[in-house]
């Protein structure tokens, strides 16, 4: 599902994920359109600081994602864990644990705050020559199967 660069609507739309499909995992995945070859798994979602606006020209009343809510929510997933324990040829990953303060970082924070930590961020770079679509799912399906296999994990 592609959500808008909107934040009401993105948060919306992610509630309604959590709420009617019931996921044991919500991956999100959006652009760092300043990397040119590298894979960024982002570790949590922070709550304040939402001050740039959105492509309607609003943002977060206050700031931030959820006025009652912690100041920042931590994956379930170890992305540290699953960095040291994956490679994809072609491409570097690395572990963020800042999302930036935009509609990204407000929708995993939303994410993981309706999904009690069951989500995980991954930025991506824009498509290129040495980047393709094909070999970017590739990858994406890497990383998310390493994922699934932590999730069955806790769940044993």
């Amino acid at each position: 599902m592609q959500l808008p660069v909107v934040y009401q609507k993105a948060k919306e739309q992610v509630c309604k994920i959590w709420t009617t499909l019931q996921p044991l995992l919500t991956v999100h995945v959006g652009l760092a359109s300043s990397a040119t070859a590298l894979i960024i798994l982002e570790q949590c979602g922070k709550n304040k600081g939402y001050q740039e606006r959105d492509a309607c020209g609003f943002h977060p009343e206050g700031a931030c994602c959820m006025l009652d809510g912690p100041e920042k929510i931590e994956s379930t997933i170890n992305m540290k864990t699953l960095w040291k324990n994956i490679s994809v040829q072609g491409i570097d990953i690395i572990l963020s644990r800042d999302a930036g303060r935009y509609i990204c970082d407000y929708t995993y924070y939303t994410s993981l705050y309706y999904g009690n930590g069951r989500a995980a961020f991954i930025h991506v770079p824009p498509l290129s020559e040495l980047v393709t679509a094909e070999f970017l799912g590739k990858a994406l399906q890497t990383i998310i199967l390493a994922m699934l296999e932590q999730c069955g994990e806790q769940r044993e």
